[in-house]
């Protein structure tokens, strides 16, 4: 469906006003002002006064909130380091993922659904939130400490095993699977570096030659990272691990810190849209017994992602304080899910019962999982001076 041009700053209007208003409410009562975006959508969405007919608009631009984010984190990591976080990492990683996976398996078998929507469910609410996890860390924490970048090789490699199942969804037989496995790496490969040969080559030629024009710089390394998340979508891989691979290119030069700087506010803007977007699309009227156990399911499921990852990353060798902190951060489900369940329901695999399982139990856990990130942790935006952190 087309929608105008009035339509859209309208739409945006409303989005902006509500999240303004309700932040506000949301400040002076001192909580998380992520979930006031949350709650801005459920408000004004299906649930609420019901004044967006389509959220499926705004939420295709607040995926470029997504994008930015990954884009942003690439710019920060070494190539070389990366890799040497993922083989720390891989075992947590794969053993925690089968941990959730089993046990939200089981939950949706427990309540009547069939094998394979059961398996479908426990994949899609096996993964932590990499938005959720980068929002509520300081960047001085994810770019400059141990913590943030153990947190960042967990949910790189959760997201490539999200972006997997997504595939997997659309492949019939095993064989087809291994095949697409394999291609899906290939992919990986050459986009890899033919992004990384593009800046050596083209992008800091540019950059030495005109970096004197700051607004330059910031329009080359956007077009950078929008060419190679639209590159990775035509070839079957995600828009996000596009922007990564492109913001992991550029962190070799010394431009790349300036550059993230410039992005910060852009990104924050897009990123209002997705937590908007997230509650626009939920809709209270739908199956109210299901949404009841799948919220019930994900509280649940906040407490046993914060105490497995503790237990693992103890095994690992991190210290205890270190473990328990990355316990909490990824105790929330992952924005995959949302993903996951479209495509499943796209496919026919899943029902729209099993579609409102997964989003209320996401939903849970977001919220549920930042108010104890922000209550006992340091984050950009606690409402206590002492941990607010940026």
């Amino acid at each position: 469906m087309q929608i105008s041009a009035d339509a859209i700053v309208i739409q945006l209007s409303m989005i902006v006003v509500s999240a303004a208003i309700i932040g506000t409410a949301f400040l002076y009562a001192r909580q998380p002002i992520i979930l006031a975006y949350i709650f801005a959508g459920i408000m004004i969405g299906p649930s609420g006064f019901d004044l967006f007919p389509d959220a499926n608009n705004i939420e295709q631009i607040s995926h470029v909130g997504v994008i930015l984010l990954l884009f942003l984190l690439g710019l920060h990591l070494q190539p070389r380091k990366l890799l040497l976080l993922f083989q720390k990492t891989a075992l947590v990683t794969l053993g925690t993922s089968l941990l959730f996976f089993s046990a939200s398996f089981l939950f949706a078998l427990g309540m009547g659904m069939a094998i394979k929507e059961a398996l479908v469910i426990g994949a899609a609410l096996m993964f932590s939130s990499t938005v959720i996890g980068l929002k509520l860390i300081p960047t001085t924490a994810l770019h400059h400490k141990h913590i943030g970048e153990v947190m960042t090789s967990v949910l790189l490699m959760q997201d490539i095993l999200a972006i997997m199942v997504i595939l997997f969804l659309n492949v019939d037989s095993g064989e087809g699977m291994v095949f697409t496995f394999g291609l899906l790496l290939v992919k990986l490969a050459v986009m890899a570096v033919l992004a990384f040969a593009g800046v050596r080559f083209i992008v800091l030629p540019l950059f030495r030659r005109f970096d004197v024009i700051q607004e330059y710089t910031f329009v080359t390394t956007l077009a950078w990272c929008l060419l190679w998340a639209e590159t990775a979508h035509q070839i079957g891989l995600s828009y996000e691990m596009g922007a990564f691979i492109a913001g992991l290119s550029i962190a070799v030069s010394q431009v790349a810190m300036a550059i993230a700087e410039h992005l910060k506010p852009l990104r924050e803007f897009f990123l209002i849209l997705f937590f908007f977007a997230i509650g626009a699309e939920f809709d209270a009227t739908m199956a109210p017994f299901l949404m009841l156990s799948g919220f019930c399911f994900g509280v649940v499921l906040v407490g046993l992602k914060a105490l497995s990852f503790k237990h693992a990353f103890l095994r690992s060798g991190e210290s205890l304080p270190i473990s328990q902190q990355l316990g909490v951060r990824l105790g929330q489900a992952s924005e995959f899910s949302m993903l996951v369940a479209f495509s499943a329901l796209s496919s026919g695999v899943l029902s729209q019962q099993g579609a409102t399982l997964i989003q209320s139990a996401t939903i849970a856990t977001f919220i549920f999982s930042t108010y104890w990130v922000v209550k006992r942790y340091p984050t950009p935006i606690s409402s206590k001076p002492k941990l607010r952190r940026d």
